[in-house]
């Protein structure tokens, strides 16, 4: 994964309460609180770097004294996160999220100071290790097996310059990109580590690659209308079984990715032969039941996923890079407007209950 880092591990524990006055009644003030804080422009390298202990400790609160009977609270502690990061208990039960910038999230609560409910000793504050956890937030996600021309496809599409490399697995990590359309509106595009077969079963880089998936709005699945193969020892997969094994993965990993709308680029048009090969594809898509037979049982998926267009590109020649940007824009603002009309809904059903 190179100097990429989407996982990082931290101890937090809140202050310790101040001492209690017993003789005249006094309460120590309470330790203080580690707050993490959803910031742009941070990174989960940036904070390994800056925070080398991965230590953060809040302050102690003051103790009770004749002059001040009620301690002062310690000092908090904010630690700037980057946003889409889940927080993560060292047994993997989820704390909470953070995914837009100026959230909080209290990671360790500082003890009490001493009282007389306490006896007026002062209680320790929370301590923890927790678990902080990187899904990339883009609108889009490109999915594929390795060398289907994905970074190729980011680089044509977007500003962003990623490796490029005609051996599979040129992306290790994963690479982010804006589309950039005439009236200035912008759609995020995250080019992920190429899949492999068993990605499910972790295989290759599979939960790495998948968890992004997670977060994105849309997907991209790109595939080589020539086939595919990973190396000598694998098997060759036309471009209609691999769409049917990217399904497959999606599908083990975790079913609701198989829900969210889809678009299907046809890479790598300009080869020979292309033309014959989508042309059987399209047969094969208007009907995959009637073509399941060419797969092993394990490797179907119980659903195929539903596109809302197939393009045909070729980031060689440029072929069809302007209709696949203007088809991106119209299903994502597509599924806006529906969110939208819910969310409209729920609101206007909300009203007339409370009436």
């Amino acid at each position: 994964y190179g100097n990429f880092i989407d996982d990082l591990r931290l101890y937090v524990r809140g202050g310790t309460g101040g001492m209690g006055y017993a003789r005249l009644g006094g309460e120590g003030g309470r330790g203080g609180d580690v707050w993490f804080v959803a910031q742009e422009r941070t990174t989960l390298k940036s904070m390994k770097d800056r925070y080398p202990q991965k230590r953060f400790i809040a302050g102690t609160g003051a103790n009770s004294s004749v002059k001040a009977l009620k301690g002062e609270k310690g000092k908090d502690i904010e630690v700037h996160v980057p946003l889409g990061i889940s927080v993560l208990c060292d047994d993997g039960k989820q704390i909470g999220e953070l995914n837009a910038a100026g959230e909080r999230l209290l990671a360790a609560r500082g003890g009490l100071g001493g009282s007389l409910a306490t006896n007026f000793m002062p209680c320790k504050g929370q301590r923890r290790i927790v678990r902080l956890d990187l899904k990339l937030i883009a609108d889009v996600g490109l999915v594929g097996f390795p060398n289907a021309g994905k970074s190729s496809l980011l680089s044509k599409i977007s500003h962003a310059k990623p490796e490029i490399a005609n051996y599979a697995f040129t992306t290790i990590q994963p690479q982010l990109g804006k589309i950039m359309y005439a009236d200035y509106k912008q759609i995020s595009v995250a080019d992920l580590p190429g899949l492999i077969e068993g990605a499910h079963a972790n295989k290759g880089m599979g939960h790495k690659f998948l968890k992004h998936v997670e977060r994105t709005k849309q997907l991209l699945l790109v595939v080589d209308i020539s086939g595919f193969q990973l190396s000598v020892k694998t098997q060759f997969r036309t471009a209609f079984e691999t769409i049917l094994l990217l399904t497959k993965e999606l599908e083990l990993y975790k079913e609701e990715l198989l829900t969210k709308p889809a678009l299907l680029a046809i890479n790598k048009m300009d080869l020979p032969c292309a033309k014959d090969n989508l042309n059987e594809l399209m047969k094969q898509l208007q009907n995959p039941q009637d073509f399941l037979h060419v797969l092993q049982e394990e490797m179907i998926p119980a659903n195929t996923l539903k596109f809302k267009d197939v393009i045909p590109v070729s980031t060689y020649t440029g072929e069809g890079i302007e209709e696949l940007k203007a088809g991106i824009r119209k299903f994502i603002y597509e599924e806006a407007e529906q969110e939208n009309e819910e969310y409209k809904k729920k609101k206007l059903l909300l009203l007339q209950t409370s009436e």
